[in-house]
Parts: structure tokens; sequence; C-alpha cells
């Protein structure tokens, strides 16, 4: 009688177990997100935040239960992950009707973000369109794509009569903090990008006595959004959308800007 009953339980214990095993796995979000400070940070022991959109969705899908799983990977890689079910999202993807087929949008934007540009502190520039920029050295880095803030810009950028005037800089990590040394060492004059990544970039490299922020920038913002792997099950993909629409659309005014205060930036 004993032993049938230590078999009972052991099997009750079992499966109490296994449920907990299978509602941790459930509750469980893979998140692959590349470096994009202050938006997006790779931890490190000098910067151990994550930066303003990571803290984000942690805010947000803590408060529904969830553990996230960070993967720090570059963008390219990110979006094969989420393509191939290797990670659930990607925090921050330029919106596009004709993106890849291997993830589906958020409703909700991260954010719609103005853009500006850096020139040199004694730099009288200003853009003015694409004619401004004519014998301006231009600093991007491989395949960033400024079409949704400026067809025209991007156009300048691939043109091949243009080749000498705009300088690829290649990496993974570092390649704004690289742009900015070489604008003050006077080997490109300009750089374009969110403006609140030009902000901390400038904060954190204390080069504000080399540097300047330049508005208007380009003539559109930059909308950046959440993606959502299609090898999810479509309720699931679904329930994490709606978690994400939700908890963004609450994080308004003071929530928000707490945000943007740790990172010592501001939209205003």
């Amino acid at each position: 009688m004993k032993s049938n009953i230590h078999r009972i339980v052991e099997s009750l214990l079992c499966a109490v177990a296994v449920l907990e095993s299978s509602t941790s796995l459930a509750t469980t979000l893979k998140v692959c997100y590349d470096q994009w400070p202050p938006m997006t940070i790779f931890p490190s022991l000098n910067v151990p935040e994550r930066g303003v959109v990571i803290d984000m969705v942690e805010q947000i899908y803590t408060a529904k239960g969830y553990t996230l799983e960070y993967y720090e990977v570059p963008l390219a890689r990110g979006l094969d992950m989420v393509a191939e079910g290797r990670c659930d999202m990607l925090p921050e993807f330029l919106y596009s009707k004709h993106a890849e087929k291997g993830f589906v949008y958020a409703e909700q934007p991260t954010f719609a973000y103005d853009s500006a540009f850096v020139v040199r502190k004694d730099d009288p520039w200003r853009y003015d369109g694409i004619p401004s920029l004519k014998d301006r050295r231009v600093a991007t880095g491989p395949g960033w794509d400024y079409s949704s803030m400026s067809a025209g810009y991007q156009d300048f950028i691939d043109d091949p009569k243009n080749a000498k005037f705009v300088e690829v800089i290649a990496g993974d990590d570092d390649v704004i903090d690289r742009i900015f040394q070489m604008i003050k060492a006077n080997r490109v004059d300009l750089y374009a990008d969110n403006e609140l990544v030009l902000q901390y970039v400038l904060h954190q490299l204390g080069l504000n006595d080399s540097l300047k922020i330049i508005r208007p920038g380009l003539e559109k913002p930059l909308v950046e959004m959440p993606i959502f792997s299609k090898q999810l099950p479509a309720e699931k993909r679904q329930q994490l959308i709606d978690i994400w629409n939700q908890g963004r659309l609450a994080i308004t005014g003071e929530k928000e800007q707490a945000l943007l205060d740790k990172y010592q930036i501001s939209l205003h």
C-alpha cells in the first residue's frame, strides 16, 4: 500500500515538474538585437546597460511573466535568426512594405526618430537637400538604408559617380564611434543618423568641443518596428505582438522620458 502511495506521489511530482518546465519554456522570449547605442547596446564592463529599447522590451514583457533571453548579433544575422525561428523577435527594424517574408511587424513602432547630421564644430554647412551635399565627404556603413528618410540621400550614396565622396565604414559594433573620430580628424565631413544616437555618441566620446549636431536632418522620420518570427505558432506570435502594442502605448510622457533620461538623451 505504501509503495503504491509513494508511486502516486512521485508521479504527481514528476507531472508538476514537467508542467513547471513547460510553463517556463512557454514564457521565455528569445530576443535578437544588434548594436545601435543608446537604443540597443551590447553590454560591457564599462557600459552594462542594454539600451533604451531593450529596457522597454524587458519592462513590457517581464510585466507579463516572460523571461528574456538575449542574442547580441549583427543585424543581418539577427534577421536570419528571426526568420529561422532561432529568435522570437528583434526589437527594432526599419519599417518597409517590401520587407522579407520571414517575420511579421508589430503595429506600434519603438519610435519614429528624427534624423540629424554631425559635422565639425567650425563647419558652417547645413543640409538643404541633395545639392547641399556637393563636394562633401559623407560617411555611412555597409548596406545601411536611408531610403525611408530620403530617397534622394540614398540615391546619392548609391550613385557610382559619388563613390569618391562616400566613405563606407565596415564593422559590427564600433562603426559610429569611428565615424565621429574620422569627422574630427577631417577625413570625412558629415554623417546622418537618428538624433538620439548622435546625442549619445557625442556625449560618450566627449567630443562636444570638436563636433556638433546639425538640424534639420533628412526629410522624413526613421520609423523602427519590432518584428516577430513567422516560425512561431500564429496564436503565440499574435499574443506577443499584442503585448508589445499595448505595452508601448502605455509608455508615454514621464515613463518614456525616464527611459531616455537613463541614457542622458532627449526627444526634444
